[in-house]
C-alpha cells in the first residue's frame, strides 16, 4: 500500500486522529493514503493500533478489496498487534455479501492461528451464511462443529437452524418440529423465529399452517415486522386468497406498519392473476402517494394484467410511467404488451411497440433470443393476415438487419401479401433470401407467385428468373 504521497501532520500523531480520518473520507485511495501516512511516521514512534487497522480494513471489505484486507491482517500479526474479533467479523461478512460462503468459512478457521477465540455471534454468523447461500448440509456441518466445539445453541443459532430446514419443501414439517420443541428446552420463540418459519410454510403452500402460526404469534406477545406481513399477504394471494391478503393489509396499516414495496407488489400480483387488473393500479397509485418507489417488477406485475385483461392502453400509459421514473424495460415487458396487441389483432400498433422497443435499446441477447424470434414472428404474421404490405416489408428487413430468423411460415405468409398487392422487386427479393435461408414455398404459394410473375409487364423476363432461382435450389 505504499508508494503514495505522504501527508504532513501538523501535530503529534494518535492513532484516534488517524482512525477519525480513515472512517470519514469517503474515497478508498484518499482513505489508504492516510493508512499510509500514518505508517511514515513509525520512526517518529508513532505506530498502527488494531483501532487503525481495523478502520482501513473495513474500507476495504466495502469495496470488494478482500486481497488487500487479507495483506493487511497478516501485517498485523507480523507487527504483534492484536487482532480482535470484530475484524475477523467484517471480512467474514464481505465474503459472505458477494456470495464467497467458503472464503468466509476459511477467514474464520484462520482465527485459531491469530489466537482470537470466536464468540457465539461469529459462530452464527458463518451459519447464516452458509445457510443464506443455499448450503445447508455444509451449514448442518458446521452446527455439529459448533456443538463439539462447546457452544451451546441459542434461539439465534436456532433460528439459523429453522431457516435451513425452511429452505426444503421435504424438510419444513422438521423445521414446524423443532419450533415447537424450542420452548421444551428452555429456547423462547422471538419475532425472527415466527417471521423465518411462515415465510417458509407460505414458500411451500402451507399457507393455512402460516395463518394459524401468525395468529399464534400475536397471543404470545411477539409483534409481526413489515416482513412477516408481507410475507403472509404474498402467500395468501399466491393462494387466490386476495381479499384475505388485502384485509390483512388494511390491519398491517391500521396498526402503524408501513407496507414496503414488497408488500404492494404481492398485493398487486394476486389481484392482476384473478382478473382484478384495476384494483392492482389503484394500488400503485396508492403506493406512489406514500413515497414509495415502484421497481420493474412492481410494473411488469401491472403491466402483464392489464395486457392480460385487454387493456393494453393501460399498459403502455404504465410503460411510459415507468420510464420516467428511469427504469429500462426489457424485452419480456415489450413482449406483453406486443401479444397483448396481438391478441387483440391490433398488429400496427404491436409494429409500433416493436420500434419502441429498438428504440430504447432492448437488443436480443443470449437469453432473449428466442423471445425476440417469437415476438417479431406473430407480428409480421399477423401484418400479412391484414394485408399491410407495407409495414409487414419494413418489419421484415427490420428482423433481416438485426438478424431475427424469420420462420418459414412467416416468409410464407409475406409472400402471399406480397403476391396480392404488390410489385415483383419485393417478392423477388424474399424469394431470394428465402431460398438463400434454405427455405422453398409449398406448391400454392408457388402458383400464387407464378401467376404474379406472368401478370407483370415483363412476365417473360420475370419468369425465367424465377425458374434460374429453381434451377439453383
Amino acid at each position: 500500500m505504499a508508494g503514495r504521497t505522504a501527508m504532513k501532520w501538523s501535530k503529534e500523531l494518535t492513532s484516534s486522529q488517524v482512525e477519525k480520518l480513515i472512517r470519514a473520507e469517503k474515497d478508498l485511495n484518499k482513505a489508504i493514503m492516510i493508512f499510509d501516512s500514518g505508517t511514515a511516521e513509525y520512526g517518529n514512534g508513532y505506530r498502527h493500533d488494531h483501532r487503525t487497522f481495523r478502520a482501513i480494513i473495513t474500507k476495504l471489505v466495502s469495496a470488494n478489496r478482500f486481497c488487500a484486507a487479507e495483506e493487511l491482517l497478516s501485517r498485523m500479526k507480523e507487527e504483534k498487534i492484536r487482532v480482535p474479533e470484530n475484524v475477523f467479523l467484517t471480512l467474514c461478512r464481505g465474503y459472505g455479501r458477494v456470495h464467497r460462503p467458503m472464503d468466509a468459512v476459511r477467514v474464520f478457521q484462520k482465527m485459531k492461528d491469530f489466537d482470537c477465540e470466536a464468540s457465539v455471534v461469529t459462530y452464527v454468523t458463518i451459519l447464516d451464511i452458509l445457510v443464506e447461500e443455499n448450503r445447508v448440509k455444509a451449514a448442518l456441518r458446521f452446527y455439529r462443529f459448533m456443538r463439539e466445539s462447546g457452544i451451546s445453541p441459542t434461539v439465534a443459532s436456532l433460528n439459523v437452524l429453522i431457516k435451513a430446514l425452511c429452505k426444503d419443501s421435504g424438510t419444513v414439517d422438521s423445521a414446524v418440529k423443532m419450533f415447537r420443541e424450542m420452548p421444551l428446552r428452555g429456547y423462547v420463540p422471538d419475532s425472527y423465529t415466527y417471521g423465518t418459519l411462515i415465510n417458509g410454510l407460505c414458500k411451500w403452500g402451507k399457507v393455512d399452517e402460516a395463518r394459524e402460526l401468525f395468529l399464534e404469534m400475536e397471543k404470545n406477545g411477539c409483534s409481526p415486522s413489515v416482513v412477516t406481513y408481507s410475507t403472509l399477504i404474498h402467500g395468501l394471494c399466491r393462494s387466490g386468497m386476495c381479499d384475505e391478503g388485502f384485509r390483512l393489509f388494511q390491519e398491517m396499516m391500521d396498526g402503524g406498519i408501513e407496507p414496503n414495496v414488497f408488500t404492494y407488489s404481492s398485493l398487486m400480483d394476486g389481484f392482476c392473476k384473478i382478473g382484478q387488473s384495476s384494483k392492482a393500479k389503484e394500488l400503485l397509485d396508492a403506493m406512489i402517494k406514500r413515497r414509495l418507489r415502484p421497481n420493474t417488477i412492481t410494473y411488469s406485475t401491472l403491466i402483464s394484467g392489464l395486457s392480460n385483461e385487454g387493456k393494453v392502453g393501460e399498459s403502455l400509459e404504465i410503460l411510459d410511467r415507468m420510464k420516467l421514473q428511469g427504469l429500462k424495460p426489457d424485452a419480456s415487458l415489450y413482449g406483453k404488451i406486443i401479444h397483448g396487441f396481438c391478441d387483440m389483432e391490433k398488429f400496427r400498433e404491436a409494429a409500433n411497440s416493436l420500434d419502441e422497443m429498438i428504440l430504447d435499446g432492448v437488443s436480443p441477447g443470449r437469453v432473449t433470443w428466442t423471445l425476440h424470434i417469437r415476438i417479431h414472428n406473430r407480428v409480421l404474421q399477423g401484418l400479412c393476415s391484414q394485408d399491410d404490405v407495407d409495414r409487414a416489408y419494413k418489419l421484415y428487413l427490420c428482423m433481416r438487419s438485426r438478424a431475427i430468423s424469420v420462420e418459414p411460415s412467416s416468409l410464407t405468409a409475406l409472400l402471399k401479401c406480397l403476391s396480392n398487392k404488390d410489385g415483383l422487386h419485393r417478392l423477388s427479393r424474399v424469394l431470394d433470401e428465402m431460398f438463400l435461408d434454405g427455405y422453398s414455398p409449398d406448391v400454392p404459394i408457388w402458383e400464387m407467385v407464378l401467376s404474379r410473375y406472368l401478370a407483370s409487364s415483363k412476365g417473360q423476363d420475370a419468369t425465367e428468373h424465377m425458374m434460374d432461382m429453381v434451377g439453383e435450389t
